[in-house]
């Protein structure tokens, strides 16, 4: 029998101007050392020994998710210059096949990519940017092999199917075509950093290395893309960080052009730009918390001739808009819901689509065309699986399209779902959403999955899973908390839990979990909870604050060395990062962070079982901020409860690629789980 890995100890001084740490683990952030790669295996062993005695569960377990799945499927066709454009998968295959139809959907299909084909022989596959020139004849695409979503891109002729030769690497996975058919606007990233910091322009059949620069951001806290109008008549270059913005444009028949700035950016001023006939339109925070919408003509974009259509609103944020001919739609956020604004132009008439269920998502589709009276959206519910409607917005009638099959016996009736609110230490109320299967009893005796994020002003919205109805069956609840550090509640729930106020998200979550455990749904020794990436991070806070409430947690890539990572800026995406944790350089956010980076406050204490997860070749959380994290864990902690790190050596950030490969990821999770329950 393995014991558990115990990584050398090798003490490095960290200095900074407000202090000094040692770090005994630094080591293992050097990739390529065999001794590294050593210890990631070794513990990967040892985390295969510990889980043999759910082995059959688990291969159980990912059978049946995927049972549910629908293999032969296919997306809902939108419209869009002529052709109908969709995503279908085979039956047994991990990738999707993107085709289209010429005017009818009766039409000859035309396979544009086989995903399949491509990634044939690859440990890793991910298609990126996709766009198809004005003329309907040439496909820009870009496509990662390795995960750390660093794109190479492509140039595909649509009528002879042969590919252009030139390869562009390391790119942002965007590609925009000007309306030349000729000229294509590209983004680069720095290979250290991963930041995106440059735009180059194109001309088809010529060598890469002619390519002209066309904008370099010199700010590193701003990444940049670029992209094009809804009417195609312009080129966006979007500059963005946490708390400012700007967008440069030109028209996209002139492409080489010198590109105008549409505002220079400000500080704490966010906006972005649409355009429709001799207008732009902007949803902008300027003065604004929660946004507002303007407009302003074409030929001047400065603040003097901006008009307000939609008024800021305490208690409403406005996320996003669509523009037709006839309406505009909005998307907006009341009470941590989203709902859907329908505006006609001519009179101002509006009107909220009901969607009749407590706690759900909808939200505004692909929709690339002006001249329609239908409206594309998306909607989902815990209980509802994700469907596709088309909504007439003169008639107010809605047609669903498609609703995700889910094979077996799955009722949608047979699970409830409820919106809770827990009361956090300050008396905010804290939203949450949970769903669980008929005849659950709300006594203390049922497990319960508590699930958040709550940073970057992501909203994380009740969207269905068919993988979650494993455990549901199984008897377990699924919470979603809508901490603040999240943008449920408008710009000001982000703003209570970002920076110096950061630790409101940790203290949300962990009250969250009192109620729970006061309320009867579950109790302390059935409660698990899980995060990722930043909501990796909040899983490490609360397990050092409140480890006593939990059975076991599960950190899927987390963020958790905050303070080293936040004070080396050749650490991908690290000063991008400065407007959301604050810039260590600066001493209050060097204290601020150090009392409660979770790397640096493991002490000698007991701690739930956890299950840590990262992939080698992670672009955004290094894999050794987990490796270092469960090292230091297996010297402190003074439970025998069980520690597991899992690292999958050809995986980045987002985990495997492939519908069925990432099935592997939650098997592995909830058998975790079970495991602590006894289940085998």
């Amino acid at each position: 029998m393995l014991t558990p890995p115990v990584a050398a100890l090798k003490p490095k001084q960290l200095t900074t101007p407000h202090g000094t740490r040692t770090d005994n683990y630094y080591w293992l952030n050097e990739r390529e050392n065999q001794e590294v790669i050593d210890y990631l295996n070794a513990e990967n062993a040892y985390f295969e020994q510990e889980m043999a005695p759910v082995k059959d569960l688990q291969d159980r377990l990912f059978t049946e998710i995927k049972s549910r799945i629908k293999e032969q499927d296919e997306s809902v066709p939108y419209r869009d210059n002529g052709y109908f454009y969709y995503v279908r998968y085979e039956a047994g295959a991990e990738y999707p096949i993107y085709c289209r139809k010429k005017e009818s959907l009766d039409a000859p299909e035309e396979v544009l990519l086989d995903a399949n084909q491509m990634g044939e022989g690859q440990a890793y596959f991910q298609i990126g940017g996709f766009q198809v020139s004005d003329d309907n004849n040439l496909l820009a695409f870009s496509v990662d092999t390795v995960g750390r979503r660093m794109y190479t891109l492509r140039i595909k002729n649509l009528t002879t199917g042969e590919l252009y030769p030139e390869q562009i690497e390391n790119t942002g996975g965007e590609a925009v075509w000007a309306a030349d058919n000729q000229t294509v606007f590209y983004s680069k990233q720095d290979v250290n950093t991963l930041l995106t910091y440059q735009i180059y322009r194109h001309q088809l059949g010529t060598d890469p290395a002619q390519d002209v620069l066309v904008y370099e951001e010199a700010d590193n806290t701003f990444h940049i893309g670029v992209g094009r109008s809804k009417s195609r008549d312009y080129i966006f270059i979007q500059m963005g960080s946490t708390m400012s913005s700007e967008t440069r444009y030109v028209a996209a028949t002139d492409p080489t052009a010198a590109f105008q700035v549409f505002l220079p950016r400000e500080d704490d001023h966010l906006y972005e730009v649409e355009h429709f006939e001799d207008y732009f339109y902007m949803l902008s925070n300027d003065g604004a918390p929660n946004f507002r919408l303007l407009k302003t003509p074409v030929s001047d974009t400065s603040k003097a001739r901006w008009q307000e259509i939609i008024a800021h609103r305490d208690d409403v944020f406005l996320e996003n808009m669509e523009l037709f001919r006839e309406y505009l739609v909005l998307g907006e956020r009341q009470e941590g819901l989203l709902q859907l604004r329908v505006i006609r132009w001519q009179d101002n008439e509006e009107h909220y689509l009901n969607f009749g269920e407590p706690t759900y998502t909808a939200a505004i589709s692909i929709n690339p065309e002006f001249d329609t009276t239908v409206l594309r959206y998306g909607y989902s519910s815990l209980t509802t699986p994700t469907s596709t409607y088309d909504y007439d917005m003169t008639a107010r009638t809605k047609t669903l399209l498609k609703e995700q099959a889910v094979l077996g016996d799955f009722r949608k009736e047979n699970y409830v779902t409820e919106r809770l609110y827990a009361t956090a230490q300050d008396g905010t109320r804290i939203p949450m959403s949970i769903v669980y299967k008929q005849g659950f009893k709300k006594d203390g005796s049922a497990p319960l999955l508590q699930y958040a994020y709550g940073s970057y002003g992501i909203s994380i919205d009740p969207t269905f899973s068919s993988a979650r109805l494993s455990l549901l069956d199984r008897g377990f609840a699924y919470v979603i908390c809508h901490i603040r550090g999240g943008q449920e509640l408008g710009r000001q729930w982000y703003e209570a839990g970002k920076l110096l106020y950061k630790r409101n998200t940790f203290t949300d979550f962990t009250d969250c979990s009192a109620f729970l455990i006061q309320e009867q749904y579950t109790a302390a020794d059935k409660l698990f909870a899980a995060g990722g990436s930043a909501g990796g991070l909040l899983m490490g806070a609360v397990i050092n604050q409140h480890p006593e409430y939990y059975k076991g947690i599960v950190a899927a890539v987390p963020f958790v060395d905050v303070v080293t990572t936040m004070l080396d800026d050749t650490i991908p995406l690290t000063t991008g990062e400065y407007d959301e944790w604050g810039n260590p350089n600066e001493q209050p956010y060097y204290e601020y962070m150090l009392s409660y980076s979770p790397y640096d406050n493991v002490q000698a204490q007991a701690y739930p079982n956890l299950l840590v997860t990262t992939g080698l070749h992670d672009s955004q959380v290094q894999y050794f901020e987990p490796a270092k994290w469960v090292a230091k864990l297996r010297t402190l902690k003074t439970d025998d409860n069980l520690l597991l790190l899992h690292t999958d050596m050809e995986a980045g950030h987002g985990g495997a690629s492939g519908r069925f490969k990432s099935i592997h990821d939650a098997a592995r999770q909830f058998a975790f789980m079970l495991l602590l329950l006894g289940e085998r």
